[in-house]
């Protein structure tokens, strides 16, 4: 098991409409192709006009699968710009879980 955590800046003030955007138009396609989702987040204090969300996989495989299928989506194509326009920059980690967190069973979280 990996968990994704992306991480973006978006221009100041563009947290709202970003919000928007990926609800009413990017969520589905996410869910769908990526599986599970762990957590979608804003910033509140510290790093101010962030979104972060995080994505459980299977393993490395299983992400690069979903990510190239993602990636080849005709509807993902023309949303992204749409998200690009509103951010200022990007981080990806893959995050590892300790054998005793909550996230460590593959079967338990992607089921």
């Amino acid at each position: 098991m990996i968990i994704e955590q992306r991480t973006y800046i978006l221009k100041p003030g563009k947290v709202p409409e970003y919000l928007r955007l990926y609800e009413s138009e990017g969520l589905a396609i996410q869910k769908t192709i990526l599986g599970r989702m762990v957590g979608y987040f804003t910033s509140e204090i510290g790093t101010l006009n962030q979104i972060v969300h995080m994505w459980a996989y299977l393993d490395y495989d299983d992400r690069q699968a979903r990510r190239n299928t993602l990636a080849s989506d005709p509807e993902w194509q023309v949303y992204v710009p749409k998200l690009q326009a509103l951010q200022i920059s990007q981080r990806n980690e893959i995050l590892i879980p300790a054998s005793f967190s909550p996230w460590s069973s593959d079967e338990a979280q992607l089921s």
